[in-house]
């Protein structure tokens, strides 16, 4: 599977919560999330635990300053907590960030308003391509548009991860 996302930072989300609502998005939820990194040679492996969202995630992107192509895995099972004591004894914990997250979607398009703990707040947008049906071109258009909405331009973007970010 593959997406294309774009993360920016911003201060205001309540105006970006206002266009969201203005343009039809559906609210899914507040989440704090704690997302667990482990040492692996290449890409990222991540167990996040949420109210909202659990998974194993393994993915592949670069760190640009535009909206990146990301290829990733998922794993959703019962047993992440012993999954993650296994994985911390095996490969070792890298970092952890802490965050709230709210979560919308404006059809295959999730956003997320953070709130990252010793980082501070961003948005991001996630163009998602589940069922083929989309061209990487078009879910790139796709978050370019939003870019645009929201009033952010290429100054805004964030070209590292959050992990990265604190490990700095």
């Amino acid at each position: 599977m593959f997406n294309v996302e774009v993360k920016l930072k911003c201060e205001d989300h309540d105006k970006i919560r206002a266009l969201i609502q203005e343009n039809e998005g559906v609210f899914h939820g507040k989440d704090h999330q704690i997302d667990t990194y482990f040492r692996v040679p290449k890409g990222r492996l991540k167990m996040r635990e949420g109210n909202i969202e659990n998974a194993l995630i393994f993915y592949q992107r670069g760190n640009s300053k535009q909206p990146e192509t990301s290829e990733f895995m998922l794993y959703q099972g019962d047993e992440l907590v012993e999954l993650k004591k296994l994985l911390s004894a095996a490969l070792g914990v890298l970092v952890i960030v802490d965050k709230v997250r709210e979560i919308y979607f404006i059809d295959n398009v999730k956003l997320h308003l953070d709130d990252v703990k010793g980082l501070g707040k961003f948005v991001e947008i996630e163009a998602r391509d589940l069922r083929g049906t989309y061209t990487e071109e078009q879910l790139r258009e796709q978050c370019e548009e939003y870019m645009k909405l929201f009033g952010f331009t290429n100054d805004d973007v964030v070209g590292l991860s959050n992990s990265d970010m604190l490990l700095q």
